[in-house]
């Protein structure tokens, strides 16, 4: 799998070379401000903490605005890296991203957007907020058509199959790729109508193979020996961590391929967090795994592969440890080392 080509608009680590630049008199234009301001506009999407899913993808206020699109980056040409493509090819791409455009009604948050999501592992997605990280994700199971005024582009292919043909079964796809959200939400009923939930929707099976799976299911999210004795009481009684395992336990139950998780520790405390982390690490042995998180500690943990993003667009991705190490870009760089973001 090879590194994306287009890079995004400079970040403020570069500010200074470009204004140092023959001709420039170290000064921008107000028509380059008035420009600056507009990019760095927050998509509501990633600015907000949203409990459930359809307020996480509520359009922003401002959709109705038509600003003119932004100019096509700089392509700089530089030599393949030989380790992440070794790195690569070891791996096939369960997921296929290639010239992914979003719109937030007449305004584009995503521009251009390629990566390759490897199987059965975790890839993580970094970035400062409002860069497009969960808007891109929700893409991949066409979660943003339960909205107006949203709408993308592009091909996005799941084991060779495009995701955004208008023939695509939204309810298999939306089995096959399961969506962990940033704050736990169970349903309102217990926790075992909770696991079997998906399961009764997508599959007629009796009783027994039910509690068989909701079982699996739990044990499978490590969480079976908590709550085996509490499988009538309510989810929402459970605590913060234990709710986000739930989650995870209500998605797996309906056997996915792939495995969408928003921030999925943000909400919980330090030893939930560990427990998550454990458990993202033991799933990816079966699931083919996206994280979005602004703890880069915790991508360079727990994932495989690391894409940047920055602005709506992918700046750097490759293998988590060069991305960490050793980065291609220098806006990488500057995020990583905490000179912007």
């Amino acid at each position: 799998m090879s590194e994306p080509r287009r890079m995004a608009p400079s970040s403020p680590g570069t500010r200074e070379e470009a204004s140092a630049r023959p001709g420039s008199n170290g000064r921008r234009s107000a028509a380059q401000e008035s420009e600056e301001a507009r990019m760095q506009e927050v998509p509501a999407e990633d600015r907000r903490e949203d409990p459930d899913p359809v307020a996480a993808g509520e359009a922003p206020s401002d959709a109705r605005t038509a600003p003119p699109a932004p100019p096509v980056p700089e392509v700089r040409d530089r030599a393949p890296d030989a380790a992440a493509d070794a790195s690569t090819l070891e791996t096939q791409a369960k997921i296929l991203v290639r010239g992914l455009d979003f719109w937030y009604g007449d305004r584009q948050v995503l521009f251009g957007n390629d990566l390759e999501v490897a199987e059965r592992r975790v890839t993580a997605i970094i970035g400062p907020s409002g860069c497009g990280k969960s808007t891109h994700i929700r893409v991949y199971n066409r979660m943003f058509e339960l909205y107006r005024d949203q709408r993308a582009s592009g091909t996005v292919l799941l084991d060779g199959e495009n995701l955004l043909d208008p023939e695509m079964d939204l309810i298999d796809l939306r089995r096959r790729v399961g969506m962990i959200f940033q704050r736990p939400t169970p349903f309102p009923m217990s926790v075992f109508d909770n696991v079997a939930y998906g399961l009764r929707l997508h599959y007629r099976i009796s009783r027994s193979q039910l509690e068989e799976r909701v079982e699996s299911a739990l044990r499978d999210a490590a969480l079976w020996d908590e709550v085996k004795d509490q499988l009538d009481e309510p989810g929402t009684a459970l605590s913060g961590g234990q709710q986000q395992r739930l989650c995870i336990a209500r998605a797996i139950a309906v056997e996915p391929e792939v495995l969408l998780m928003d921030e999925p520790t943000s909400a919980v405390d330090p030893v939930a967090t560990a427990k998550l982390e454990e458990l993202i690490d033991t799933l990816k042995d079966q699931y083919t795994i996206v994280i979005v998180t602004h703890n880069m500690q915790q991508a360079a943990r727990i994932s495989d592969f690391t894409a940047f993003f920055y602005k709506g667009y992918v700046v750097e991705f490759g293998p988590t440890e060069r991305i960490f190490t050793n980065p291609s870009e220098k806006q990488t760089e500057d995020y990583i080392t905490g000179r912007f973001g």
